[in-house]
């Protein structure tokens, strides 16, 4: 059993009847069952109606807790007959009880401070009207209006008032101050929360107001900090503390004298003179807490530390005047009416709209548990008892403003002093494009970063993503924010402990926590990663709103969201999520972060391969900040974000300057942009454009360079549609793109013998077009290869195109020892050189790949040539049978399969000396064969031996005595 209460206005019976359907793991009557217990405690069960009848009397099975868990107790049989798994109790049985006897107290409750306030919360009857008050002077004059509007409601309620308070609007401190407010007017107060830490955090608002205070409770669960304001702390410092102090001493020595006495009278007299002072001892015990209940003027504890079963049974029924329940959203209904029941108004705190008391049976939140107090009060009741906190000092202005609009009906504001604030603002921190954003979605859709598969019940993990994770997590620190200001939160805790793995031991001051451990927190960043990334959409618990609420409004000053938009975007809510992160943030794809990733349906041919293939991947702000003279890394940096454009995950930013060195103004007509147009507007533009032009009898259409990368993306994606040739000329500002009409194939001429072949085409691209230098000629359709530092764009294509790449660049290596022959005069008789290269063409015909306007034909060139044995000289077939060598990764014939002969032989001694020196064995081919004897043979032969040597001692010692006779 998780928590208990009930639906709405469920009678009482139901409740009773959801505490025994949940109470006890095994089919027993509730009542016969008999628990006190703590963890480690040995415990004793009572249960008499379910015995076999040969068991007289009832049985006692003692057992003992043998962990704790926070929703459940795993408990071990320690005797009886009772199994094991059958000893298993759903909750810690104190709290179990003290939920019985509220529910059972609310039930016979007749008479009482809490009559009226009975009926209205269950629906009997409505909130009495409001009392008018004049407005209270408050004690804290910072306050806003939103929050003394609170106050002042709160105070003149007659029964009920809920305090509504959003992320970051500052709840703790309205409910202090109805708290002090009420104090001024002669209430007491007793204040209560669902958990220790809600409750310490009023002791230490409420200590620093000098007012007298009173936490109960055991002092090893409160912090130390407010220890000196707990109960037992409080005694002793009263003034009878020394008098019970000798009155333990006096019960002390009393024992001594009964050990050491052996007559019958005098242990008698003993044993009386100590029970009168034990009751002394009580009495004197309870005088010293009622005077300190007393004059306290706030009584503070935990929902079950209210009960009557401590100290607060002392006082009388009608002591409080008021009761606080703090962070009530967050607590069951059962245990809100153990405080409920001592006072005749309440004041209830919380969010609703924030996570709920944790529910683990699914039977239990059907029949009402899930839902608490606070949220169906507010439901039933709405404006008439509710008031909202409507100022948030925690986030910045976009941050908010989502969460604002999805849930909270766009009532809340951003404090000035909050409203803008970012990263590079903190003390030592640098202004970098990480550090000077509020918002930054990292996208992972199309990357093949999937989450790992596991079964429905089990939690779930994506590597890949923490990948992004550490590495953005790496750019923050690096840019100067405390590792202790940045917080990594993600809804899975499998999740959890990957990111742990990978980043506790470079940033031990890290948070890494699940959303539900981290409500009520905030820290200066936060990184969230969102884990589910399939291909069939599916989002699991990351669908219930309020958790997604929790995680984002953690934040102050930084976002990062890690996720799939794809597969996110399927909930309609997370999809409201992305849209506000692509509107008003700043959208990455996971390729800014990750060389590696082999994208899906995607060919990616980084420019960075020579020599920086473990080089430590930069974003595109590490390259903006390069020396401006270097040429070829500004057109790297042209070429990526041309990749990222043609891919349809070009980063997209909103109301800020741009760090590239494009001109952000959209296109039109003349190069101008119509304000306020959109990316889908400018794309229909494009397109009326082009189809204006291929109507028309013009063969070239010139793009002016104001467009930017995410714009030229939508020109060569609507040129390609249309069959056109389009190309990408200039670097920077001065980059512009050419639409020009194809031109029909001419036909095919021998070429002289003289002419050196021509170089080999490109792969077709679909989105992108080939990208020129500038010059003051116009591009050739054979110019398409990128100036060195560029980057060659292409369209989504499957990996079969990748090996033919690699086909076309060895070719094009082999043919140009061939190419620099050529260039000789050819009149004289045929050279060397020549007839060389006209036999290396007989061998590998299939390498001969078809212009780019031949799509078909070029596929099925490298099909052919993947089906042919990898040596160049040979044409054998290797569909059927066919060698793959381990070192190179091509597949031979078995004619030239050992690496040896396709030349692999180095790699494979290589290998095999790793291996050897690896294992320490030596293969059959891989030296001298070990001829050792084996171990068993070895130790067999030398008990023989050891056998035969006693023998021939044995004789030469008979011999001796022989002599000696």
């Amino acid at each position: 059993m998780q928590s208990l209460c009930g639906s709405h206005l469920a009678p009482l019976s139901a409740f009773l009847s959801l505490l025994h359907s949940f109470c006890v793991g095994w089919n027993k009557s509730w009542a016969s069952v008999n628990i006190e217990l703590s963890v480690l405690d040995v415990f004793q069960v009572l249960a008499g109606k379910h015995l076999p009848k040969r068991t007289p009397e009832p049985r006692r099975l003692f057992a003992e807790a043998a962990g704790f868990q926070p929703a459940d107790w795993a408990v071990r049989a320690a005797a009886g007959h009772l199994r094991a798994q059958e000893m298993h109790i759903c909750c810690g049985a104190s709290q179990q009880q003290l939920y019985f006897r509220a529910l059972i107290t609310l039930k016979k409750y007749h008479s009482g401070p809490a009559s009226s306030l009975i009926e209205v919360l269950f629906g009997g009857s409505a909130p009495s009207p409001a009392s008018n008050t004049e407005p209270p002077l408050f004690c804290n004059t910072s306050l806003d209006a939103s929050q003394k509007e609170a106050v002042s409601f709160a105070l003149s309620q007659k029964e009920l008032a809920i305090i509504h308070g959003p992320p970051g609007t500052g709840k703790t401190t309205t409910v202090v101050e109805i708290i002090l407010q009420a104090v001024r007017q002669g209430l007491k107060v007793l204040c209560c929360a669902p958990s220790n830490i809600a409750v310490d955090n009023l002791v230490e608002r409420l200590a620093r107001c000098k007012q007298k205070i009173l936490r109960l409770g055991h002092p090893a669960r409160l912090l130390e900090s407010i220890q000196q304001h707990s109960l037992d702390a409080v005694l002793a410092r009263s003034d009878n503390a020394q008098i019970v102090a000798d009155i333990r001493k006096d019960i002390d020595q009393a024992f001594v004298n009964n050990r050491q006495t052996q007559d019958r009278r005098e242990k008698s007299s003993v044993w009386n003179e100590v029970k009168l002072l034990r009751k002394e001892l009580k009495e004197r015990e309870e005088a010293a807490m009622l005077e300190s209940l007393t004059s306290a003027a706030v009584v503070l504890a935990t929902n079950t530390g209210a009960s009557s079963d401590g100290p607060l049974k002392l006082l009388p029924d009608t002591h409080f005047d008021v009761v606080v329940i703090d962070e009530c959203a967050q607590a069951l209904e059962a245990s809100c009416w153990i405080p409920l029941l001592k006072a005749r108004k309440c004041i209830l705190a919380g969010d609703h709209k924030q996570l709920p008391p944790t529910t683990v049976s699914h039977k239990a939140a059907l029949a009402g548990l899930s839902l608490s107090l606070m949220e169906r009060l507010a439901e039933e009741h709405g404006a008439r008892v509710v008031r909202t906190l409507t100022v948030q000092y925690r986030m910045h202005q976009a941050i908010m403003q989502w969460a604002s609009e999805a849930l909270y009906h766009g009532q809340l504001t951003a404090h000035p002093s909050v409203a803008g604030h970012l990263l590079r603002d903190l003390p030592g921190v640098a202004a970098t494009e990480e550090t000077g954003i509020p918002l930054l979605l990292v996208d992972t859709a199309g990357c093949g970063l999937f989450e790992l598969e596991e079964d429905d019940d089990q939690s779930k993990g994506n590597p890949g993503e923490v990948r992004l994770v550490s590495l953005h997590i790496q750019a923050l620190v690096d840019a100067g924010v405390q590792a202790s200001d940045i917080a990594v939160i993600t809804p899975y805790n499998l999740q959890v402990d990957l990111l742990r793995q990978s980043l506790a031991h470079r940033h031990p001051e890290l948070e890494i926590k699940s959303v539900d451990g981290f409500q009520g927190r905030e820290k200066e960043a936060v990184v969230l990663s969102f884990v589910r990334s399939n291909r069939k959409g599916e989002v699991g618990f990351l669908a219930e709103d309020r958790r997604i609420n929790v995680a984002v409004t953690r934040a102050r000053r930084h976002v990062a969201v890690v996720c799939d938009s794809r597969t996110v975007s399927n909930h309609a809510f997370l999809k409201t999520l992305v849209d506000h992160f692509t509107e008003h943030g700043e959208v990455r794809t996971a390729f800014e972060y990750l060389d590696d990733i082999i994208p899906e349906n995607y060919s990616h041919e980084s420019s960075q391969g020579h020599g920086q293939a473990g080089a430590k991947p930069q974003s595109s702000a590490a390259l903006s900040r390069k020396p401006p003279g270097s040429r070829p890394q500004e057109g790297a940096q042209e070429g990526a974000q041309e990749a990222r454009a043609a891919a349809g995950l070009e980063r997209k930013r909103r109301g800020g300057k741009p760090s590239g060195p494009e001109v952000p103004s959209q296109p039109s007509l003349n190069g101008g942009s119509p304000e306020g147009a959109g990316s889908r507007d400018h794309a229909d533009h494009f397109r009326a454009m082009i189809a204006e032009f291929v109507a028309s009898e013009k063969t070239q259409l010139e793009f002016p360079p104001s467009l930017n990368s995410h714009d030229r993306m939508w020109v060569h994606q609507i040129a390609e549609e249309h069959g056109l040739r389009h190309d990408s000329t200039g670097t920077g500002k001065k980059r512009f793109i050419t639409v020009s009409k194809r031109a029909p194939p001419a036909p095919s001429a021998p070429s002289a013998p003289s002419a050196p072949p021509a170089p080999p085409a490109p792969l077709p691209a679909a989105g992108v077009g080939s990208i020129a230098p500038v010059g003051p000629t116009a591009p050739s359709p054979t110019q398409t290869k990128p100036p060195l530092g560029e980057q060659s764009v292409q369209d989504p294509l499957n990996l079969k195109a990748l090996h033919l790449e690699r086909l076309q660049r060895e070719k094009s290596r082999q043919e140009r020892p061939a190419m620099e022959g050529q260039q000789a005069p050819h009149s004289g008789p045929r050279t060397l050189p020549e007839r060389k290269k006209k036999k290396e063409t007989k061998g590998h015909a299939a390498v001969d790949l078809p212009s780019e306007e031949d799509f078909d034909a070029l596929v099925a060139a490298a099909v052919k040539a993947d089906n042919t044995c990898g040596l160049a000289k040979c044409t054998a077939s290797v569909v059927t049978l066919g060698q793959l060598c381990q070192h190179c990764g091509r597949r031979f014939c078995l004619s030239h399969h050992l690496p040896e002969i396709h030349g692999c032989g180095e790699r494979a001694r290589a290998h095999a000396r790793q291996r050897i020196s690896r294992e320490g064995v030596l293969y059959a081919g891989s030296g001298t064969k070990d001829r050792s004897l084996d171990p068993a043979k070895r130790a067999q032969l030398q008990r023989k031996l050891d056998k035969k040597l006693d023998e021939l001692t044995s004789q030469r010692k008979s011999k001796r005595k022989e002599k000696e006779k």
